[in-house]
């Protein structure tokens, strides 16, 4: 801050005491007003500034507020989309388990069909041999 001192007037004789008074009264209404408007002025501006910064962060938020709605949105989607893939993968899954089950139910099927055309021929085989009481040519007893 700087002070600034009123250099002395060299003190002359006036005719008229009323005259020098009014003087410094008018000098001191003028400073007044002077640092009145100054002030004034100060305050508007501290204003303007204020109220722009404030435009300006409601600005910036909004656009966040937007940006982030958009990439919600986005998100939503990718998630939908994801959903949607698992639904369709999972459903493949199934199907493929479903073939699986019914591919495994045939070859047990077959295999039982097996074991019983083999048991059939087994008996066959050993009641044409006690028919003719001949030995089994394949086997444990074949020598």
């Amino acid at each position: 801050m700087l002070f600034l001192e009123k250099p002395a007037e060299p003190v002359e004789e006036k005719p008229s005491e009323g005259s020098v008074n009014r003087d410094a009264v008018l000098a001191r209404v003028s400073t007044e007003k002077k640092e009145a408007l100054i002030r004034a002025w100060e305050e508007s501006e501290k204003s303007k500034a204020a109220n722009k910064a404030e435009q300006k962060i409601c600005s910036i938020i909004a656009w966040e507020n937007s940006k982030k709605a958009d990439i919600e949105a986005e998100l939503k989607k990718i998630e939908e989309a994801l959903d949607k893939k698992k639904a369709k993968y999972v459903e493949k899954m199934k199907n493929k388990i479903a073939l699986l089950h019914k591919t495994a139910e045939e070859k047990r099927a077959n295999t039982e069909a097996k074991r019983g055309e083999d048991l059939l021929k087994a008996e066959e085989t050993a009641a044409k041999c006690r028919a003719t009481g001949a030995v089994p040519k394949k086997g444990w007893f074949s020598s």
